[in-house]
């Protein structure tokens, strides 16, 4: 019988009645988490874990075809969450975290209780029909081509890109090791699935209460595309942050997870 702990290298701590669940973004793992959780564990039980494909999940299980989709990912989620036997789970999705989770939530609605998107996009691409993702298809396939050229170099300048810092910050020096980490195949596919996605169609199905953290400048996801989200997306929230690059957590850890504490107090 598949082992669904020991697949995505679950972990479970914290106190409290509520479950939160936090799932990280591509290219990185649970250790992404370690700045805000401190913040949360004496109030909520909490659940990390790791992508197959990431962190120290099995990567025997990694399966081309079931994750050459976000959808193969969201089934992942939902065999958490009934492993775990849990319900009205708080799912906390970094990146493209938010459209799994969104997706997950719309196939089993009462499992969640809310979403909180942190960085979200529906959509990566700018598209003919006017909506601006951020990025031209160009952008990507250049992206895609450093990830097989040179995996390394990708990484150290994927890294600070995403952090808005020099590359000496020790924060994004931590980043570029978690990126460098990554098996360069299956990194490579998590990025295509990633920023080739388009979830735009799925946000009037969304029913759970959501928080959209926007940061106030992201090169990985504009504000508009905050915007789109929470125009888009009924029972939503739109917080912009004062922190600036795509990963709040990592940055700004007080602000990100003071706006998730007073959002999940006060709903």
């Amino acid at each position: 019988m598949l082992n669904i702990k020991e697949r995505n290298n679950v972990k479970v701590f914290g106190q409290g009645e509520k479950t939160i669940i936090f799932a990280h973004g591509f290219g990185c793992e649970q250790g992404m988490w370690q700045y805000i959780i401190p913040m949360f564990e004496n109030n909520y039980r909490l659940i990390v874990f790791d992508y197959v494909g990431s962190g120290e999940s099995d990567m025997t299980a990694y399966d081309t075809v079931k994750y050459s989709e976000l959808a193969g990912y969201a089934q992942d989620v939902l065999e958490i969450i009934e492993a775990l036997a849990l319900e009205e789970v708080i799912f906390v999705g970094h990146s493209v975290s938010s459209m799994i989770g969104l997706i997950a939530s719309i196939q089993q609605p009462n499992y969640f209780d809310k979403l909180v998107m942190i960085g979200p996009s529906p959509c990566y691409l700018n598209t003919a029909d006017g909506y601006r993702g951020g990025f031209e298809k160009s952008d990507i396939e250049d992206l895609l081509g450093m990830m097989e050229m040179n995996f390394t170099g990708w990484a150290s300048y994927m890294a600070p890109m995403a952090l808005e810092q020099p590359i000496e910050v020790e924060a994004v020096q931590e980043l570029r090791h978690t990126f460098v980490s990554n098996d360069p195949k299956v990194a490579r596919q998590f990025a295509e699935v990633t920023f080739y996605s388009d979830c735009r169609d799925l946000l009037s199905q969304g029913q759970v209460d959501t928080l959209i953290l926007q940061c106030s400048s992201d090169s990985i996801v504009p504000i508009e595309v905050g915007e789109y989200l929470h125009q888009h997306l009924k029972n939503s929230r739109l917080h912009i942050l004062d922190a600036k690059g795509h990963y709040p957590h990592i940055s700004h850890p007080q602000e990100t997870a003071s706006v998730i504490k007073d959002y999940l107090e006060v709903n």
